[in-house]
């Protein structure tokens, strides 16, 4: 049996241009548009002292700057992208990995310290997702 855990949600949303490289891409190999609808859980095995899972406000916060660095842009253009397909897996990976060194920096509060795990998912269609779920550090 798993450990069970709690589990509070945020959603924000980024709009990127990029194109891929490969075959398998078809069309998606010339620069098309994306607006991805990005929600991010935080799950944790007990309540903080003040009976929550994260600050939602600096949870929110934090995920709208983390998405604001490639918000409106061509990540064909983005150093940071150079030669990775943005796809929408890797693009979800990115977005983990910006809230767990947020988190590791004491941006979401101190009680953000007791998350175990993050599950981030970006929908990029009513009919298509891609997530990527991993521990925090330390956990």
């Amino acid at each position: 049996m798993t450990t069970p855990l709690y589990t509070l949600g945020i959603r924000d949303h980024v709009m990127i241009a990029h194109s891929f490289r490969g075959e398998v891409f078809g069309p998606a190999q010339k620069l098309h548009g994306a607006t991805f609808v990005v929600d991010v859980e935080f799950r944790r095995e007990t309540l903080d002292e003040d009976g929550i899972v994260v600050d939602i406000g600096l949870a929110a916060s934090v995920l709208k700057e983390a998405l604001g660095s490639f918000n409106y842009r061509n990540l064909d253009d983005e150093a940071e992208f150079n030669g990775i397909n943005t796809t929408t897996e890797v693009m979800a990976r990115v977005v983990f990995d910006r809230m767990v060194v947020a988190i590791d920096a004491g941006r979401l509060g101190a009680g953000a310290a007791g998350i175990s795990a993050i599950k981030v998912t970006l929908h990029e269609s009513h009919i298509a997702w891609a997530s990527f779920e991993g521990p925090v550090h330390g956990h």
